[in-house]
């Protein structure tokens, strides 16, 4: 079973300790980690080797050349590397029938044997987990001018792809066709996502939540916060600016990162402080 990765060197701490999370939720399972990137050094690939050899498991490693994903729309939380998910698809069209993609500040904390099992329906071009509720779903569909949304818009952080649908249907080139159409351009606020959400609209199945449990540490600043992870929980995934792997983001609900932290070759990494302003202001 085929999980991919698409990162920038920001995100190779967490995408490590997400990987080794999987696997000690998933003993005995046959398994494979694919990593596309645009940096990698060799601090990094001692890393990665030693993780693949502790749980006795295969992880590749692609180095993407991003010149050309430079040009497409990008901001502050989401850069180019939002859409490696495209290059992720295209690689596997002629390799395999089913990929995982997965946002690398997701910590597993679950059996994955459910997605491992999924039969697609034959019009189903891949699973996905809804964002938010009928509100959000319905405000999307206004702004993306696709009524079909308002039964489900779903985040692009977990994305179980069918691959020959995607293919057949050339997904990745249409989305990056209508990144590049302004018009298409002044409507999206979440980039890829959006696109992809117009693309899907009633082509994705939608799965159960506990596939993509979406909390922002952010969350934890204010009084009232609702924890949605439970016992059911197979995927936490830490949205918002704040992540699992900052000096600030110490809270109770990191600690699925931090135990798959700590069974890993990032055991000993301190976790990172502050650098930009925006960072500081939550610190």
């Amino acid at each position: 079973f085929n999980i991919a990765y698409g990162i920038d060197k920001n995100f190779l701490f967490g995408c490590g300790v997400s990987i080794a999370s999987v696997l000690l939720a998933n003993p005995e399972k046959a398994l494979a980690f694919h990593v596309f990137t645009d940096f990698f050094d060799s601090e990094d690939q001692q890393r990665f080797e030693a993780l693949a050899k502790q749980y006795a498991t295969q992880i590749v490693v692609y180095l993407i050349d991003c010149e050309r994903l430079k040009s497409l729309p990008s901001t502050k939380n989401w850069t180019y590397a939002t859409y490696f998910r495209f290059i992720i698809a295209d690689y596997f069209s002629d390799k395999t029938d089913r990929v995982l993609y997965l946002d690398a500040d997701i910590a597993c904390k679950g059996s994955i044997q459910e997605l491992i099992d999924l039969n697609f329906a034959e019009n189903e071009i891949a699973a996905v987990v809804a964002e938010g509720e009928l509100e959000w779903w319905t405000k999307r569909s206004v702004s993306l001018a696709t009524p079909g949304l308002v039964s489900g818009y779903f985040n692009a952080g977990f994305i179980l792809i069918n691959i020959p649908l995607w293919t057949a249907e050339n997904i990745s080139k249409k989305a990056i066709e209508m990144l590049k159409d302004p018009e298409v351009v002044q409507r999206i606020t979440h980039l890829d996502q959006d696109v992809l959400n117009i693309l899907l609209v009633n082509k994705a199945r939608f799965v159960d939540k506990k596939f993509n449990t979406q909390f922002s540490l952010n969350y934890e600043l204010k009084d009232s916060v609702i924890n949605p992870v439970d016992a059911e929980t197979v995927f936490v995934h830490y949205i918002g600016p704040t992540k699992p792997w900052h000096s600030w983001g110490a809270y109770p609900v990191s600690q699925y990162f931090l135990q798959a932290k700590s069974n890993s070759p990032w055991s000993h990494c301190a976790l990172l402080n502050p650098v930009t302003s925006h960072q500081l202001r939550y610190a």
